[in-house]
């Protein structure tokens, strides 16, 4: 097997010399690239500790930023106050039910704005309610994923967020 385009066009992996692109980075021949920034609005600490965990072990490793109700959220994303310096998410995770300004309200407001409105949202939410899931698709929600109750699930469900968000799709660089 050959490693074209990594820097390692003549090694060639034997039995006993496995590259991976971990070793590779570490060993200086790949360029590293610049983490992805996710935006994660949820108020359950328990919620966050197992999505910023599940990230946390993935391959990827985002750098992730919580901010816990929805006026806080909207301070972020539009650079307010101590946020002025924020850096601009690539992805938000979006919790429905939340205090002081609901993530209806938040995705309803984020993709009326210019600036914003490109970013893939990601509701994650413990509702099945059908009215849930199409308002949030009418405001503009990319994904509306179930939060499972099993921690073995919400690990699968982060992982699996991990595997196309932020593997497979295209995300903006705003």
């Amino acid at each position: 097997m050959r490693f074209l385009g990594l820097g390692l066009a003549d090694t060639v992996p034997d039995a006993n010399t496995i590259w991976t692109f971990r070793e590779a980075l570490t060993r200086g021949k790949l360029q590293s690239k610049p983490a992805i920034e996710v935006l994660l609005v949820e108020d359950n600490l328990a919620d966050i500790q197992l999505t910023t965990e599940g990230l946390a072990e993935g391959n990827i490793r985002p750098n992730v930023t919580v901010v816990r109700d929805g006026e806080e959220a909207m301070k972020y994303l539009k650079r307010n106050g101590r946020y002025s310096e924020a850096p601009r998410p690539q992805l938000i995770l979006l919790d429905l039910n939340l205090p002081k300004k609901s993530g209806r309200e938040v995705l309803a407001e984020l993709k009326q704005d210019p600036d914003l409105k490109c970013i893939p949202v990601l509701v994650l939410s413990t509702s099945r309610a059908p009215q849930d899931i199409q308002s949030s698709y009418r405001l503009h929600a990319n994904c509306y994923l179930v939060k499972p109750s099993n921690i073995e699930e919400f690990g699968a469900t982060v992982r699996s967020i991990e595997d196309f968000w932020l593997t497979r799709a295209k995300l903006p660089t705003l």
